[in-house]
């Protein structure tokens, strides 16, 4: 597609969450469950730009593992339950509580890079 053409600024936090191209809200983000892909398929945006790192991953532990700690030990302190209980309870809640929402913060960290033309720091000399 020609570099000239003028693509509407998109909400991050649409695009990223569908897992949808930051440019033009209708090529895909990811190959895969968390892997990105090299470029869109529709618009041709190179997402080398984007560098999440462990943002996700830090959200996960903030916001849904905290919970799943504070349920496995509620559940012990309350009724002493075998180790058994917690592989039927408390694994799955902190599975479905982690996992699922990688992918959505991963893609809303990625299109609020491109929206907010975000890079990595650099020190400006006084000759530049």
């Amino acid at each position: 597609m020609s570099k000239d053409h003028d693509w509407p600024p998109l909400s991050p936090i649409s695009t990223g969450i569908r897992g949808r191209c930051p440019r033009c809200g209708k090529g895909h983000l990811f190959n895969g469950f968390l892997t990105l892909r090299k470029q869109c398929e529709v618009c041709g945006l190179d997402y080398s730009f984007a560098d999440p790192a462990d943002g996700p991953a830090f959200f996960v532990i903030c916001f849904a593992c905290v919970p799943s700690v504070i349920l496995a030990v509620w559940i012990e302190v309350q009724f002493e339950a075998p180790y058994w209980i917690h592989l039927f309870t408390t694994i799955p809640f902190l599975l479905l509580t982690c996992i699922p929402p990688l992918r959505p913060l991963k893609g809303w960290l990625v299109a609020s890079q491109y929206y907010y033309k975000a890079e990595e720091g650099h020190l400006a000399r006084p000759d530049e």
